[in-house]
């Protein structure tokens, strides 16, 4: 049994929804079951403290009553587990807009933030969540982007500025996830570039997760940002950590939400989802992160001493197959990675 007992550990619900199509080999899996995959993963002792959800069905409805919601969070506390970060539905197929279209995809988009932030405090108010972040992106790609990135940048961080508003409305923060397939956030540059353009530090700072961040070190999306050469040789580890040192110089001060993950340094997309950076399990054998180790580099200032920055790290399996996911040994072994995180990367309070 460790003695941290923080950050605490999550495990992602939407891996139940995101790249899930009905009638094929990966169907939707329904909230109660990734609860109790959660719930029942074990690793010497310790369990998953919480979960980070997805608002939008069949998980969550974005219009949820007030007794729907509470109905939840018992489903959770049930399972002795809290709610942590929430993502919010904005993109087009699920009721909002581009962050790019200052007319009705604006409107849209902060239409979804504003009810997910409603759901997220309310959340917050039943005493189930007791951190966490609501989590966004800019809902569109950066092919189109391409067109004119600096006035369409302009255009992503007045839309966030706006989201930033509504989230200090209700006592909220957002988190941008920085992930190459979102425009204006495909590359380390563009995401630092966006986040000093939105400069609304309290209201809305930067979603790491080791899977997509990779990415942006190898400049999938944006060959021009890339950290690490394009000939690079995995076996050069000093090279890879110092690459890390450089892209978390650049990002860790805006960082609020963590999650720990492994990718084996490609690409991957299901279902409607565009191809992201591969989230694999921890013990992939192509896995080309050390995962407490390389951790270490987001949880650790230049100095080495924690920033205590995130009350709690996330999981994210998304696109995971359902076949996978339906293995015990899968999630104990995540939970695994997850407590080496902790032991090396965590403090007691």
């Amino acid at each position: 049994m460790e003695s941290n007992n923080y950050p605490k550990l999550h495990n992602a619900a939407w891996p139940g929804v995101v790249g899930k199509e009905p009638g094929t080999k990966n169907p939707p899996i329904d909230l109660d079951t990734m609860l109790d995959y959660t719930a029942n993963a074990e690793f010497e002792g310790e369990k998953f403290d919480g979960v980070d959800i997805f608002l939008f069905d069949p998980h969550v409805n974005i219009d949820a009553s007030d007794d729907e919601l509470k109905e939840i969070a018992e489903k959770v506390q049930s399972r002795d587990l809290v709610i942590g970060s929430v993502v919010a539905p904005v993109w087009e197929p699920t009721g909002g807009g581009s962050a790019m279209d200052p007319g009705e995809g604006r409107t849209s988009f902060l239409n979804q933030v504003t009810k997910g932030c409603r759901i997220a405090q309310n959340l917050r108010e039943l005493g189930v969540r007791p951190y966490g972040v609501v989590r966004i992106d800019s809902a569109t790609g950066p092919g189109e982007w391409a067109d004119d990135p600096e006035k369409n940048q302009e255009i992503i961080a007045e839309t966030f500025r706006q989201a930033a508003d509504i989230a200090a409305d209700h006592g909220e923060r957002l988190a941008a996830e920085g992930e190459i397939c979102w425009a204006g956030m495909h590359s380390w540059r563009r995401m630092v570039q966006l986040l000093e353009l939105v400069d609304r530090p309290k209201q809305l700072g930067f979603q790491a997760d080791m899977a997509h961040t990779l990415l942006y070190l190898l400049g999938f999306n944006a060959s021009e940002d890339a950290i690490l050469p394009a000939d690079y040789d995995w076996s050069d580890k000093e090279l890879l950590d110092k690459a890390m040192a450089d892209l978390t110089s650049k990002l860790r001060k805006w960082t609020i939400d963590f999650h720990v993950a492994q990718n084996d340094g490609t690409v991957h997309g299901s279902g409607s989802h565009d191809k992201t950076g591969h989230h694999c399990v921890p013990n992939d054998p192509n896995g080309k992160l050390d995962i407490p180790h390389h951790a270490g580099f987001w949880l650790r200032d230049e100095e080495g001493e924690l920033t205590k920055a995130t009350r709690h790290n996330c999981w994210d399996g998304c696109m995971f197959d359902n076949d996978i996911m339906e293995k015990p040994e899968t999630w104990n072994s995540i939970l695994a990675s997850m407590v080496a995180v902790r032991r090396q990367h965590g403090w007691s309070e």
